[in-house]
């Protein structure tokens, strides 16, 4: 093993010990199942935002966007447009009246949990339900992540992927399984700032060693520079308006994600609310236009080397690629050069983490304890927490375990699943108080549904409906559970007087 290797690996293992030491503070102030799932509803403005955002973009942010970016061009932006602009509707809206809800709700801990007392759903049919769409999709979720963490390992220690994917898996667990929702947000707040500095530093550098004119540069790579560099062309071929609004639309996911919901429930109080949403718009702005400039001048700097052809890396591996180039031939550098792609580890940890909890939450709170064992007590659903968060971690490195999975379909499919079933029941629980539990249950079975026939049933001469039609799941989806919610509520009884009445509280609570 080389110096500049070994200096590498030292960052490495000084971060991922200090995610360990991270989990086991936090596990001293870890009481009861209340800390271990929403951290006793005590989060700041700042801890809240960046835990938020870091749990949100994931190794998607690092490795995704900017690979899809280098390949086909500045047109993959129109995601990060639209998950920008989701990303502030869902801290201006959403984020304030969804906190005051679930305290009026009876205090609920859970976005299922929330639904069920939303509704006074006695027979836990909307609680059940809810919980299973959650395992579902963030199985995917977490795989995604995993997977990310896999090549990450591979491509810097050339360690065989298998073995990356379980290491990165096996400290994940270890913090999340000690320290519970604490140690999760904390360490997110770490790893939202390292991803920020490495999104700052390393373009700019970069940008700074290419040699000759952009454009001419980029026509050299083999692609036109005139469409790489237009929002209006998808590679080689222009933009349909389907493909912009397919884009765009993954926006619309936000405000049906557990793992983001979460973190709203959990802040301290109004003012800290507000420091939040400012913290995290800016966050987020800024950390997708670094992602989409990477993969832009990575294009540029990586030459002669184009990645994804016959014996190069793939193309999510681009910004990894640049740090290597940039700070690891020299040893000196080399140990800088390890921070910045913990940068990338921290992107993908802080979103396994976030998606274990929030398994392990739907199984042992809302399925366990809420629907089988109403009398179990707080240590009880607490030990039954963390044994369930090492089952989904398994299930998840199974479903990682080919190493040709693509981070960005893995993550597609789960971000269309959660905000198609979750989005449209979440923004009319908070805003149409004539939503009922008919109305709820048909929403999020409908939204669910409509993604997993979409893009994984082959109905279409052999091809699915979403590869058949170009629609990403989530528009249809989303505007399917839309529908279904206003008509099976119209066609059946008016919610009770005390729903209605907890309703009116819950938003004089939120004025």
């Amino acid at each position: 093993m080389s110096s500049t290797t070994i200096a590498i690996l030292i960052a490495f293992v000084l971060y991922l010990a200090m995610m360990i030491i991270v989990g086991l503070v936090s596990m001293k102030k870890t009481k009861g199942a209340d800390d271990y799932f929403l951290g006793g509803r005590a989060l700041s403005g700042p801890v809240a935002a960046m835990s938020a955002q870091a749990s949100d973009m994931s190794g998607w942010l690092l490795m995704g966007l900017p690979g899809s970016v280098y390949a086909l061009g500045t047109g993959q932006a129109w995601i990060a447009i639209g998950l920008g602009l989701g990303t502030i509707a869902n801290w201006l809206i959403i984020a304030k009246p969804l906190r005051s809800y679930t305290i009026v709700a009876n205090n609920s801990m859970t976005l299922p949990e929330f639904f069920s007392n939303r509704y006074h759903d006695k027979k836990k049919i909307l609680l059940g339900v809810s919980s299973v769409v959650i395992c579902i999709f963030f199985l995917v979720y977490t795989a995604s992540a995993l997977a990310s963490g896999g090549k990450l390992f591979n491509t810097v220690f050339g360690v065989d992927y298998h073995v990356a994917l379980l290491i990165g898996a096996i400290v994940i667990l270890a913090y999340t399984f000690l320290g519970g929702f604490l140690a999760v947000c904390t360490t997110d707040f770490i790893q939202g700032t390292m991803m920020l500095i490495a999104l700052l530093i390393v373009p700019i550098i970069a940008w700074f060693y290419i040699d000759g004119e952009f454009a001419s540069v980029i026509n050299s790579t083999g692609v036109e520079a005139e469409h790489y560099m237009s929002l209006m062309y998808n590679g080689d071929k222009p933009y349909t308006f389907v493909e912009i609004l397919s884009n765009l639309a993954w926006g619309l996911g936000y405000c049906g994600m557990p793992h983001i919901l979460i973190r709203f429930m959990a802040i301290k109080n109004e003012k800290e609310m507000k420091k939040s949403s400012v913290i995290a718009i800016v966050w987020v702005v800024i950390s997708l236009t670094l992602a989409v400039v990477i993969g832009l001048v990575g294009r540029a700097f990586l030459l002669p080397e184009v990645l994804g052809t016959e014996g190069a890396a793939s193309t999510e591996s681009v910004f990894i690629e640049m740090i290597q180039k940039l700070f690891t031939n020299l040893l000196p550098l080399a140990f800088v050069g390890g921070l910045f792609l913990c940068g990338v580890l921290a992107a993908i940890m802080s979103t396994a983490d976030s998606q274990l909890l929030v398994c392990s939450s739907a199984v042992s709170k809302d399925i366990y304890k809420d629907i089988f064992r109403p009398d179990a007590s707080d240590k009880t659903v607490l030990k039954i927490g963390r044994v369930v968060t090492v089952v989904v971690a398994i299930v998840a490195i199974l479903i990682a375990w080919n190493p040709d999975s693509s981070i960005m379909g893995l993550v597609s499919n789960a971000w269309a699943g959660l905000g198609s079933a979750f989005g449209p029941l979440v923004v009319m629980s908070l805003f149409w108080k004539r939503t009922n539990l008919p109305g709820a249950i048909a929403g999020l079975i409908s939204g669910a549904l409509t993604v997993i026939v979409w893009d994984y049933v082959p109905c279409v001469a052999g091809q699915t409906i979403g590869a058949a039609t170009g629609i990403y799941s989530l528009l249809i989806g989303f505007f399917v559970s839309l529908i279904c919610i206003v008509i099976v509520c119209l066609l059946t009884r008016k919610p009770e007087d005390v729903i209605v009445q907890e309703f009116e509280k819950y938003k004089k609570f939120a004025e």
